[in-house]
Formats: structure tokens, sequence, C-alpha cells
């Protein structure tokens, strides 16, 4: 069975997109991995990129071109410098030289070594083809699919299932909700205990628990930042940054310094009621500015949706919970990704495949998911609140004006964050015997939705406000 990792849900990248800028930025490396394993690395003497679908139609404001540059600089998006990319890319575009792998130098022209195609490959909607040309004259060609959440595919492999998640022998095997709800009745644990289980075969409990503060503090970092930078981003459209001026009305006057300080201070200022939704905007929008902006986010699942986990953390922290600590974080994050995975499996989180009821919709059950089960949920609770999260997002589409992740795509984070919290209050107040629609049936839902979407709703701007709204007017 595909065994998916909390640490395969949730990566840490650059935006603007999982699937647009994290997926094509990994197949870069991935490539470059099999080259060396081929023994033809160094025989490399060109390259060329074509990128399709989805990938080509909204490439350009997603960054695409630019992420799969990275990749063939040998360059990790986990830690490279984000005020460097800008540099190494107008370098390339002067020089019309790049340092493949980091190693040596081969020509290469921005413009022209990297095409878009509008056809679509025929698995999945991003598709890529990298190919070189080495020093004998023969080229060596090899086709991937960024298929929503960073998740890289090999063309030829599709069928055999071998991709980028291992398949693992979990000592709980978990593709749906109802085994999910088994496994947490005869062993008498939470959710986030089966999946706490499942992580130990894989690593150590030191391990676990570094990476996820790593996450966390890559989340606090993001928010932080979204909230303490003013200006527009960039791409075109002009949009006004909203998270800081928001966060200059809210915050009291409590000094700080850092992002620990920071969260330290918003928990020391007075909140009163119609302030709250607030604070949860303020929060979503900070760090879908900061993907916007090519910043360092997580993926969850997707950058897109990347600030409604976050945004739904820190209010538990900051509003619901005072004393609630990283053992709390890591609570809600195993729950939220094993949310994730189950509609991954069952669905998708491709908003190319899906619309955006694949990205917000999963992000805000996962959210609902994981609050519930801190505030106390029930098992049987914490699934219904994430069925009652997607259930309100079924049939959303994904229509970015312009190809950027920034219209609707930043409101909509805000928006899923307080869905979210919705969700798992209407879970903790409800009994889940009562519960119409289980969560495998919202999955199933979502998929044939999904299926039946018009693909001009599917992250190719040909449709909904991406063709309703002119750039002219932005």
């Amino acid at each position: 069975m595909e065994c998916i990792s909390v640490f395969d849900m949730l990566k840490i990248g650059v935006g603007p997109s999982s699937s647009h800028t994290l997926g094509p930025w990994r197949a870069a490396e991935r490539w470059i991995c099999e080259l060396k394993e081929q023994l033809a690395f160094t025989q490399v003497q060109s390259i060329s990129v074509q990128l399709y679908g989805s990938l080509s139609l909204t490439g350009k404001g997603h960054a695409t071109d630019i992420a799969v540059v990275m990749g063939l600089l040998g360059t990790d998006p986990e830690t490279v410098p984000i005020d460097g990319i800008s540099e190494s890319i107008e370098r390339i575009k002067r020089e019309n030289k790049l340092n493949f792998g980091g190693q040596f130098e081969i020509p290469f022209h921005f413009d022209t070594d990297i095409s878009f195609k509008k056809e679509f490959l025929p698995f999945h909607a991003n598709g890529m083809r990298f190919e070189a040309r080495l020093e004998n004259g023969q080229s060596i060609a090899e086709t991937y699919y960024s298929i929503g959440g960073g998740f890289v595919v090999k063309e030829e492999l599709i069928h055999s299932k071998e991709n980028d998640i291992t398949f693992r022998a979990f000592p709980f095997p978990v593709k749906t909700g109802n085994e999910l709800l088994q496994f947490c009745e005869s062993e008498g644990t939470s959710i986030s205990e089966i999946v706490m289980a499942n992580e130990l075969s894989l690593r150590t409990t030191t391990e676990i628990d570094e990476g996820l503060l790593r996450i966390w503090n890559t989340m606090l970092e993001c928010m932080y930042v979204g909230c303490h930078t003013e200006g527009k981003l960039p791409g075109g459209l002009n949009v006004k940054r909203r998270a800081f001026e928001m966060h200059q009305k809210l915050k009291g006057e409590v000094p700080y310094s850092n992002p620990q300080e920071w969260l330290e201070s918003i928990r020391d200022t007075e909140v009163r009621f119609r302030q709250i939704i607030k604070w949860v905007s303020c929060f979503a929008l900070a760090v879908n500015e900061v993907n916007a902006s090519l910043g360092r986010v997580v993926t969850a699942p997707t950058n897109g949706s990347a600030g409604v986990i976050p945004a739904v953390l820190m209010y538990y922290m900051v509003i619901e919970n005072h004393d609630a600590n990283f053992d709390d974080v890591k609570q809600f994050l195993l729950v939220a990704s094993e949310v994730g995975s189950i509609f991954k499996k069952g669905a998708t989180i491709s908003a190319a495949m899906g619309g955006c009821q694949a990205e917000i919709g999963v992000s805000s059950a996962m959210a609902a998911a994981g609050l519930a089960e801190l505030m106390g949920g029930s098992p049987e609770q914490v699934l219904m609140a994430a069925e009652i999260a997607m259930e309100h997002h079924l049939g959303l589409t994904c229509d970015p004006i312009g190809g950027l992740v920034q219209v609707p795509c930043i409101e909509r984070n805000a928006m899923g964050a307080i869905k979210a919290i919705n969700a798992a209050e209407l879970a903790l107040d409800a009994d889940p015997k009562e519960a119409k629609v289980p969560l495998d049936k919202v999955v199933s839902t979502m998929w044939e939705t999904a299926k039946d979407m018009n693909s001009k709703y599917k992250e190719t701007s040909e449709g909904g406000l991406a063709v309703g709204v002119f750039l002219s007017d932005c």
C-alpha cells in the first residue's frame, strides 16, 4: 500500500506553487541524479526543457521556468538563500551559461532552452520533459509529472507505482478514513498516536521531533515575515500586501525581535471577539503573500494552500490555549498530514487535476481535523470535522488571474482557515453517529467532481476569474 509520511505531506520549499514550482524543481534535481547513475552526467554538452499542459499555461505566473533552472543548478529549495534566486537567474540570462548541477558550465539560453507546450501529456496536466545532448552526439530524455504537493512521478514508472513515495510496511497502513477509525478502535488510541506509530517505523522520535519542529518554525517564520513586509507582490497584478497593515492594527505594544517572541507577544495581546477572525485572516494572508513572492513556506498540502494550517494552528495557540507548546504542534501536524494523505490516495491534491477544492478544500479539512483532536475530539469527531470542511469546498475551481498564485488564491486561504475552525466546532458539538456523510464519501465525491470539472477551471487560467477579470483592470 502507498504509505505517506507526515514529511511527504508537509514539505519545506519555495513558492509560489508546489506543483508548478517545487515539483519541477525536484524533478530537475532528480533528473541530474539519474544522469549521474547512468554515468552520463559529465558527458552532457547542452540541455533543454519542455513544459506541458498546466505547467505551460500558467508556468510563467507560477515561476516554473525559474524553479526548473534552480533545480538544474543543483540548489535545494529547502535551504537555498531566497534573496539569491533573482541574482542567479539574471546571471544565466546575462551570460547564457548554466552551472549544471553546480559542477560545470554548459551553454544555456533561458528564453529558448525552456519551451512552453500547450498540449497536455496523457497521464497528468503537469508534464515536463528534460533532454540532454551528450559528447557522442546522442540524446537522453526523461519525462516527469508534478502531481501536486511537490510529488513527482516518472513517466515509465507510473503503472508500476514506483515514484517519490516509498512503499513502506507501516504497522498501521491506512488508505481510507474508515480504516483509520478501525485502527483507533482496535488499539484504543487517538489518530495522532496511530500516525506516530507509523512514523516510528521510519525514523526515531528525535528525528521526528526535529523534523516537525523545523516545519513549525518555517511556518512561524513565514507568518512573521508576511506580517512585517509591506509593498506590492511581484508579477504585474500590483496586488498590495495586506497582512502588514492588518497586523499593525491588531498587534499590542509588547516588544519582540524574533518570531518566537512575536508569538508570545500576540498571546499577551487582549483579543476581542471581533478580532479573532481578523487575526486568523492575517496569519493566512501573511503566509501566502510570502509564498506569492517566491518565499519559503511549507506545502500543506500544497503551496497555494500553505496558509490554512499555520493560521488555524496559531489560532489554537494564541486564542484557545495560551499554554500550548510543541507537543500540541506535533499532535496537530500528525493528524493533519494523515487526513491529507487520505485525500491524496482517494482523490487528488493537485489543482491541475481537481481544481481548488483539491488544495484549499483539502487544507481546510486537514486543519479542521488537527484542531478537533487538540480540542478533545474523538477520532470520529476528528474525521467528521475534516468531512464538514471539505463538504463546503466541493466544486471550488482554480482560476488564478494571470496564472499568479495571488487572486483569488491568497484570500481563499483566509476563508479556508475560518471554515476549518467552524468545521471543528460543529463536529465537537455533534454526535458522529448521526452524521449523514462519512469522510470517505466526501473524498470519493471530491474525486468525481474533479473528473467532471471542465479543464478550464483546473489551473489553466482559461476560465472563471482568470478570464473574467482583465489584467488591464488590475
